[in-house]
Protein backbone atom coordinates (compact mmCIF):
# COMPACT_ATOMS: atom_id res chain seq x y z
CA UNK A 1 0.00 0.00 0.00
CA UNK A 2 1.30 3.42 -0.91
CA UNK A 3 2.35 5.38 2.21
CA UNK A 4 2.65 9.16 1.83
CA UNK A 5 5.05 9.54 4.78
CA UNK A 6 7.44 6.86 3.55
CA UNK A 7 7.32 8.20 0.00
CA UNK A 8 7.89 11.75 1.24
CA UNK A 9 10.94 10.69 3.27
CA UNK A 10 12.33 8.69 0.36
CA UNK A 11 11.83 11.60 -2.04
CA UNK A 12 13.43 14.15 0.29
CA UNK A 13 16.38 11.83 0.82
CA UNK A 14 16.94 11.73 -2.92
CA UNK A 15 16.89 15.53 -3.07
CA UNK A 16 13.41 16.02 -4.55
CA UNK A 17 9.94 16.91 -3.35
CA UNK A 18 7.06 14.45 -3.33
CA UNK A 19 4.23 15.39 -5.69
CA UNK A 20 0.66 14.02 -5.70
CA UNK A 21 -2.00 14.37 -8.39
CA UNK A 22 -5.65 13.94 -7.37
CA UNK A 23 -8.12 12.95 -10.09
CA UNK A 24 -11.84 13.18 -9.43
CA UNK A 25 -14.74 15.55 -8.75
CA UNK A 26 -13.84 18.88 -7.16
CA UNK A 27 -16.33 21.46 -5.77
CA UNK A 28 -18.72 22.74 -6.80
CA UNK A 29 -20.93 20.97 -5.84
CA UNK A 30 -19.88 19.99 -2.30
CA UNK A 31 -20.77 16.31 -2.48
CA UNK A 32 -19.23 13.55 -0.39
CA UNK A 33 -16.48 12.63 -2.87
CA UNK A 34 -15.67 16.28 -3.52
CA UNK A 35 -15.29 16.98 0.20
CA UNK A 36 -12.97 13.99 0.54
CA UNK A 37 -10.77 15.23 -2.32
CA UNK A 38 -10.62 18.70 -0.75
CA UNK A 39 -9.67 17.21 2.64
CA UNK A 40 -6.84 15.16 1.11
CA UNK A 41 -5.58 18.20 -0.80
CA UNK A 42 -5.60 20.30 2.38
CA UNK A 43 -3.75 17.58 4.29
CA UNK A 44 -1.08 17.31 1.60
CA UNK A 45 -0.55 21.06 1.44
CA UNK A 46 -0.34 21.29 5.25
CA UNK A 47 2.27 18.51 5.08
CA UNK A 48 4.21 20.60 2.51
CA UNK A 49 3.58 18.04 -0.22
CA UNK A 50 3.09 19.41 -3.72
CA UNK A 51 -0.42 18.66 -4.95
CA UNK A 52 -2.40 19.22 -8.15
CA UNK A 53 -6.06 18.37 -8.80
CA UNK A 54 -7.69 17.50 -12.11
CA UNK A 55 -11.46 17.91 -11.94
CA UNK A 56 -13.26 15.18 -13.88
CA UNK A 57 -16.79 16.65 -13.84
CA UNK A 58 -18.67 19.11 -16.04
CA UNK A 59 -18.59 21.78 -13.32
CA UNK A 60 -16.15 24.60 -14.01
CA UNK A 61 -14.38 27.33 -12.07
CA UNK A 62 -11.44 29.56 -12.91
CA UNK A 63 -8.23 27.53 -12.89
CA UNK A 64 -5.60 28.37 -10.34
CA UNK A 65 -3.75 27.24 -7.22
CA UNK A 66 -3.11 23.81 -8.68
CA UNK A 67 -6.75 23.09 -9.61
CA UNK A 68 -7.28 22.17 -13.27
CA UNK A 69 -10.57 22.01 -15.18
CA UNK A 70 -9.86 20.21 -18.48
CA UNK A 71 -12.41 20.59 -21.25
CA UNK A 72 -12.23 17.00 -22.49
CA UNK A 73 -10.41 13.69 -22.64
CA UNK A 74 -7.46 14.97 -24.64
CA UNK A 75 -6.96 17.86 -22.23
CA UNK A 76 -6.89 15.36 -19.33
CA UNK A 77 -4.25 13.31 -21.15
CA UNK A 78 -2.21 16.44 -21.84
CA UNK A 79 -2.23 17.34 -18.14
CA UNK A 80 -1.24 13.80 -17.15
CA UNK A 81 1.80 14.05 -19.38
CA UNK A 82 2.62 17.63 -18.41
CA UNK A 83 2.34 17.47 -14.62
CA UNK A 84 5.33 15.83 -12.97
CA UNK A 85 3.96 13.71 -10.15
CA UNK A 86 5.00 10.68 -8.12
CA UNK A 87 1.57 9.49 -7.01
CA UNK A 88 -1.73 9.62 -8.89
CA UNK A 89 -4.82 9.20 -6.73
CA UNK A 90 -8.03 8.53 -8.68
CA UNK A 91 -11.41 8.94 -6.95
CA UNK A 92 -14.53 7.24 -8.34
CA UNK A 93 -18.02 7.78 -6.94
CA UNK A 94 -21.33 6.63 -8.35
CA UNK A 95 -21.12 4.42 -11.42
CA UNK A 96 -17.77 2.78 -12.16
CA UNK A 97 -17.69 3.50 -15.89
CA UNK A 98 -15.37 2.02 -18.47
CA UNK A 99 -14.19 5.54 -19.18
CA UNK A 100 -12.93 6.00 -15.61
CA UNK A 101 -11.39 2.54 -15.49
CA UNK A 102 -9.71 3.31 -18.81
CA UNK A 103 -8.32 6.49 -17.29
CA UNK A 104 -6.90 4.38 -14.47
CA UNK A 105 -5.25 2.10 -17.04
CA UNK A 106 -3.67 5.10 -18.80
CA UNK A 107 -2.33 6.36 -15.45
CA UNK A 108 -0.84 2.93 -14.67
CA UNK A 109 1.06 2.99 -17.98
CA UNK A 110 2.80 6.27 -17.19
CA UNK A 111 6.43 5.73 -16.13
CA UNK A 112 7.58 6.38 -12.56
CA UNK A 113 4.04 6.81 -11.21
CA UNK A 114 2.32 4.95 -8.40
CA UNK A 115 -1.43 4.87 -8.92
CA UNK A 116 -4.06 4.56 -6.21
CA UNK A 117 -7.83 4.21 -6.56
CA UNK A 118 -10.38 5.15 -3.91
CA UNK A 119 -13.77 3.66 -4.73
CA UNK A 120 -16.52 5.62 -2.95
CA UNK A 121 -19.42 3.70 -4.54
CA UNK A 122 -20.78 1.86 -1.51
CA UNK A 123 -23.53 0.24 -3.55
CA UNK A 124 -21.28 -0.99 -6.38
CA UNK A 125 -20.69 -4.49 -4.91
CA UNK A 126 -24.46 -5.12 -5.11
CA UNK A 127 -24.68 -3.97 -8.74
CA UNK A 128 -24.68 -6.46 -11.61
CA UNK A 129 -21.04 -5.66 -12.37
CA UNK A 130 -20.06 -6.07 -8.71
CA UNK A 131 -21.92 -9.36 -8.32
CA UNK A 132 -20.20 -10.71 -11.46
CA UNK A 133 -16.71 -9.98 -10.07
CA UNK A 134 -14.19 -12.52 -11.37
CA UNK A 135 -10.38 -12.53 -11.72
CA UNK A 136 -10.57 -13.30 -15.45
CA UNK A 137 -12.83 -10.32 -16.23
CA UNK A 138 -11.66 -7.10 -17.87
CA UNK A 139 -12.63 -5.19 -14.74
CA UNK A 140 -10.50 -7.57 -12.69
CA UNK A 141 -7.52 -6.88 -14.95
CA UNK A 142 -8.06 -3.11 -14.68
CA UNK A 143 -8.45 -3.13 -10.87
CA UNK A 144 -5.23 -5.16 -10.53
CA UNK A 145 -3.32 -2.48 -12.46
CA UNK A 146 -3.54 -0.12 -9.47
CA UNK A 147 -0.73 -0.09 -6.90
CA UNK A 148 -3.24 0.37 -4.09
CA UNK A 149 -7.02 0.20 -3.72
CA UNK A 150 -8.90 2.10 -1.01
CA UNK A 151 -12.48 1.15 -0.13
CA UNK A 152 -15.05 2.92 2.03
CA UNK A 153 -16.53 -0.32 3.39
CA UNK A 154 -15.76 -4.03 3.78
CA UNK A 155 -18.10 -5.07 0.95
CA UNK A 156 -15.94 -3.22 -1.56
CA UNK A 157 -12.81 -4.90 -0.18
CA UNK A 158 -14.37 -8.35 -0.65
CA UNK A 159 -15.41 -7.41 -4.19
CA UNK A 160 -11.83 -6.35 -5.01
CA UNK A 161 -10.63 -9.74 -3.76
CA UNK A 162 -13.18 -11.52 -5.98
CA UNK A 163 -11.75 -9.50 -8.89
CA UNK A 164 -8.38 -11.09 -8.10
CA UNK A 165 -6.79 -8.13 -6.29
CA UNK A 166 -4.40 -9.29 -3.52
CA UNK A 167 -5.89 -8.37 -0.15
CA UNK A 168 -2.52 -6.84 0.79
CA UNK A 169 -3.10 -4.12 -1.84
CA UNK A 170 -6.45 -3.08 -0.32
CA UNK A 171 -7.34 -0.91 2.66
CA UNK A 172 -10.47 0.56 4.22
CA UNK A 173 -10.30 4.30 4.87
CA UNK A 174 -13.48 6.12 5.84
CA UNK A 175 -13.96 9.02 3.39
CA UNK A 176 -14.93 11.57 6.01
CA UNK A 177 -13.88 13.21 9.26
CA UNK A 178 -16.75 14.15 11.53
CA UNK A 179 -16.62 17.74 12.82
CA UNK A 180 -15.47 18.29 16.39
CA UNK A 181 -17.95 21.15 16.73
CA UNK A 182 -20.47 23.06 14.65
CA UNK A 183 -18.63 25.59 12.44
CA UNK A 184 -19.13 29.17 13.59
CA UNK A 185 -20.33 30.59 10.27
CA UNK A 186 -23.33 32.76 9.50
CA UNK A 187 -26.03 31.53 7.14
CA UNK A 188 -27.28 33.85 4.37
CA UNK A 189 -29.89 36.31 5.66
CA UNK A 190 -32.69 34.83 3.54
CA UNK A 191 -31.93 31.34 4.88
CA UNK A 192 -31.78 32.54 8.49
CA UNK A 193 -35.18 34.19 8.07
CA UNK A 194 -36.61 30.97 6.61
CA UNK A 195 -35.22 28.95 9.54
CA UNK A 196 -36.77 31.31 12.09
CA UNK A 197 -40.24 31.19 10.52
CA UNK A 198 -40.49 27.43 9.97
CA UNK A 199 -40.85 24.64 12.52
CA UNK A 200 -40.46 21.76 12.19
CA UNK A 201 -37.69 22.42 9.66
CA UNK A 202 -36.73 19.62 7.28
CA UNK A 203 -33.35 19.70 5.54
CA UNK A 204 -31.89 17.67 2.73
CA UNK A 205 -28.33 17.78 1.34
CA UNK A 206 -27.91 15.99 -1.97
CA UNK A 207 -27.46 16.49 -5.67
CA UNK A 208 -30.47 17.54 -7.70
CA UNK A 209 -30.31 14.28 -9.62
CA UNK A 210 -32.90 11.55 -10.29
CA UNK A 211 -31.42 9.09 -7.77
CA UNK A 212 -32.14 11.41 -4.81
CA UNK A 213 -35.91 11.61 -5.49
CA UNK A 214 -36.40 15.23 -4.39
CA UNK A 215 -40.05 15.29 -5.63
CA UNK A 216 -41.10 12.85 -2.90
CA UNK A 217 -39.80 15.31 -0.30
CA UNK A 218 -41.66 18.20 -1.92
CA UNK A 219 -44.91 16.21 -1.96
CA UNK A 220 -44.40 14.96 1.60
CA UNK A 221 -44.09 18.53 2.87
CA UNK A 222 -47.65 19.21 1.69
CA UNK A 223 -48.94 16.30 3.78
CA UNK A 224 -46.84 17.35 6.78
CA UNK A 225 -48.14 20.92 6.67
CA UNK A 226 -51.70 19.65 7.19
CA UNK A 227 -50.67 18.70 10.73
CA UNK A 228 -47.86 21.24 11.15
CA UNK A 229 -48.78 24.48 9.30
CA UNK A 230 -45.36 26.06 9.96
CA UNK A 231 -43.32 23.18 8.52
CA UNK A 232 -40.68 24.05 5.90
CA UNK A 233 -38.19 22.26 3.68
CA UNK A 234 -34.66 23.41 2.84
CA UNK A 235 -32.96 21.75 -0.14
CA UNK A 236 -29.17 22.19 -0.32
CA UNK A 237 -27.32 21.11 -3.44
CA UNK A 238 -27.28 21.56 -7.20
CA UNK A 239 -27.44 19.28 -10.19
CA UNK A 240 -28.79 18.50 -13.62
CA UNK A 241 -32.45 18.51 -12.49
CA UNK A 242 -32.44 21.99 -10.94
CA UNK A 243 -34.78 23.41 -13.58
CA UNK A 244 -37.24 20.52 -13.14
CA UNK A 245 -37.12 20.81 -9.33
CA UNK A 246 -37.83 24.55 -9.49
CA UNK A 247 -40.75 23.90 -11.83
CA UNK A 248 -42.10 21.22 -9.47
CA UNK A 249 -41.93 23.60 -6.51
CA UNK A 250 -43.81 26.34 -8.40
CA UNK A 251 -46.79 24.00 -8.92
CA UNK A 252 -47.35 23.72 -5.15
CA UNK A 253 -49.61 26.02 -3.16
CA UNK A 254 -46.99 25.88 -0.40
CA UNK A 255 -44.05 26.78 -2.69
CA UNK A 256 -43.00 29.69 -0.43
CA UNK A 257 -42.28 27.16 2.32
CA UNK A 258 -39.61 25.37 0.27
CA UNK A 259 -36.16 26.97 0.20
CA UNK A 260 -33.90 25.87 -2.67
CA UNK A 261 -30.47 26.92 -1.40
CA UNK A 262 -28.20 25.60 -4.17
CA UNK A 263 -24.59 24.66 -3.45
CA UNK A 264 -23.16 26.01 -0.20
CA UNK A 265 -19.70 25.80 1.42
CA UNK A 266 -19.31 22.72 3.62
CA UNK A 267 -19.04 24.67 6.89
CA UNK A 268 -22.29 26.45 6.08
CA UNK A 269 -23.98 23.12 5.32
CA UNK A 270 -22.94 21.74 8.71
CA UNK A 271 -24.22 24.89 10.43
CA UNK A 272 -27.59 24.60 8.66
CA UNK A 273 -27.76 20.89 9.44
CA UNK A 274 -27.26 21.54 13.17
CA UNK A 275 -30.21 23.98 13.19
CA UNK A 276 -32.70 21.69 11.40
CA UNK A 277 -35.21 19.40 13.13
CA UNK A 278 -34.92 16.52 10.68
CA UNK A 279 -32.49 15.47 7.97
CA UNK A 280 -33.84 13.72 4.85
CA UNK A 281 -32.08 11.34 2.46
CA UNK A 282 -34.63 9.81 0.09
CA UNK A 283 -32.17 8.23 -2.34
CA UNK A 284 -33.22 5.51 -4.74
CA UNK A 285 -29.58 4.39 -4.94
CA UNK A 286 -26.88 5.31 -2.47
CA UNK A 287 -23.72 4.05 -0.87
CA UNK A 288 -22.29 5.31 2.40
CA UNK A 289 -23.65 8.85 2.60
CA UNK A 290 -21.32 11.26 4.36
CA UNK A 291 -24.21 13.69 4.83
CA UNK A 292 -26.19 11.06 6.77
CA UNK A 293 -23.23 10.40 9.05
CA UNK A 294 -22.75 14.13 9.62
CA UNK A 295 -26.45 14.60 10.40
CA UNK A 296 -26.42 11.73 12.92
CA UNK A 297 -23.26 13.14 14.49
CA UNK A 298 -24.89 16.56 14.86
CA UNK A 299 -28.03 15.10 16.42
Amino acid sequence: MCNFSQDKTRKETSGGQLSVLLLGPYPPPHGGVEINVVAIRNFLRESQINCHVINLTRHRKVEGDGIHYPSGVFEVLRLLLKLETDIIHLHIGGDVTWRLLGLGLVCSLLPNRRVILTLHSGGYPSSSAGKAAHPCSIRGFLFRRFDGLIAVNQEIIEMFVRFGVPRSKTRIILPFALPVSVPDVALPVTMRTFFISHRPLLLTVSGLEPEYDIPIQINALGCLREAYPNAGLVIIGGGSREKEVRAEIKTKTYAEHIFLAGDLPHDMVLSAMSKADMFLRTSLYDGDSIAVREAMHLG
